[in-house]
């Protein structure tokens, strides 16, 4: 079955299931529709408003949209688990849960996980992030300089793909020859952490794993003997208090740091940019000053976010708002929602590049808060450094870029755009 019709029976089937919720609480939760695609912001309006913890049959799980229960539940490792096993998942949900050979980083609970952060954390001190910038500066004005017509380009396809693969496929030390392989194997590994994907998915993302492990395993056994300037030979060398990643632990973590590497920033950079040109006056201000821009990425961030939702499982019987949740619930965190909650931003549904500076959660809290934060902020706030040194105009040549189908991580399909060279 085509791809389209296969979505197209999927979003159909959901909001027929999603009916019940919206007789039940005035609001209906299908993140399949195609306007919830484009648009989740107004649906999730609704829910904090009506239902901020709402069961939703469709994904079997409790959804929470305020910023104060999202928050206090990604902090709350001791009653809300990352571990999918922890998760009372039925059978037709099964295919979205990665074997347990295959669970990274992100999928563990302390101490595990306190573990292996400890180890990794070693490779992406503030030092060695900032030592990027003036690479990152070279690598963005070659994608740029490549830019055959800037009266009609794809800017996805331009900047905001391509610059963070080369970024991190560098800092692995993998090739120029080898990026567009490293690309694929990214986009299939993607998928697993959408609950939507399908069995054909799922065999595609298990041989990006196995491509990716048999490319990495004769470089991790040569950089354990001969250490380069890379993260693979940091990861090989990282040590704390005697301990030390396995071959499957760096495996699993160069897997996780390529997707992680990957997609975030992608989305946070043509997320953005679709943003500001649909809100020119804003792009304007940081035309006229650009040491706003530091803040203007925090507030990207927050007004369209990479990561719409984050997971948990509940692990103990408890009680929120008056619900009770039961021990092996799904909890569906909205990370975009929490982040236009007018409880905590003023006049939210609003872009603001003079915002006083907010704390959005886009990079999530607690134990899991994003290692690659830091890298994500450097090369967004690059990014729109030097679009806006190199072109003295830039517009959007359609009212409605499409974004990808997913639910959790929220992207562009392209952004064509025209631009005028300074």
């Amino acid at each position: 079955m085509p791809a389209n019709l296969r979505w197209a029976l999927q979003s159909l089937v959901a909001g027929t299931v999603a009916l019940p919720e919206r007789w039940r609480s005035g609001v209906a939760y299908n993140p399949l529709s195609a306007q919830a695609i484009q648009d989740p912001y107004p649906t999730y309006a609704r829910l904090r408003a009506r239902s901020p913890v709402h069961r939703s049959r469709l994904l079997e799980a409790w959804v929470f949209t305020r910023y104060a229960d999202v928050e206090a539940i990604l902090r709350d490792y001791r009653r809300f688990s990352n571990m999918p096993s922890n998760r009372t998942a039925p059978r037709r949900r099964r295919i979205a849960v990665p074997p347990r050979a295959d669970w990274t980083m992100l999928f563990l609970d302390p101490p595990e996980h306190t573990r292996l952060r400890a180890l990794v954390n070693q490779a992406f001190t503030p030092r060695a992030v900032d030592a990027l910038e003036p690479h990152i500066r070279t690598i963005m004005g070659e994608l740029l300089d490549d830019i055959d017509d800037s009266a009609g380009f794809d800017l996805m396809a331009a900047v905001a793909n391509p610059l963070p693969v080369i970024v991190i496929a560098e800092m692995l030390g993998v090739p120029p020859e080898d990026r567009d392989r490293f690309k694929r194997w990214s986009n299939a590994r993607a998928r697993m952490l959408e609950p939507t994907i399908t069995a054909q998915e799922r065999a595609l993302a298990v041989a990006a794993g196995e491509s990716l492990d048999a490319y990495f395993m004769p470089i991790i056994q040569a950089r354990r003997h001969e250490p380069k300037d890379d993260i693979v030979s940091a990861l090989a060398q990282a040590e704390e208090e005697g301990d030390s990643l396995t071959e499957r632990e760096m495996l699993l973590m160069l897997r996780l740091l390529l997707v992680a590497g990957n997609e975030t920033t992608t989305n946070l950079i043509g997320n953005g940019m679709l943003a500001l040109l649909r809100h020119p006056e804003q792009l304007e201000l940081l035309r006229e000053d650009p040491s706003r821009i530091p803040a203007a990425v925090e507030e990207l961030l927050r007004f369209d976010t990479p990561v719409q939702l984050d997971i948990r499982a509940v692990l103990e019987d408890c009680e929120m708002h008056g619900f009770r949740l039961r021990r092996g619930d799904g909890a569906i965190l909205a990370i975009g929602a929490a982040n236009r909650d007018p409880e905590v931003f003023d006049d939210p549904e609003r872009l603001d590049v003079e915002r006083p500076k907010g704390s959005n959660i886009s990079f999530g809290r607690g134990v899991h808060h994003c290692l690659g934060a830091p890298l994500a902020r450097l090369e967004g706030r690059i990014a729109l450094e030097m679009l806006l040194e190199r072109y003295t105009s830039l517009r959007l040549l359609t009212d409605r870029p499409a974004f990808r189908r997913g639910i959790v991580l929220r992207g562009l399909e392209s952004l064509p755009v025209n631009a005028v060279p300074a």
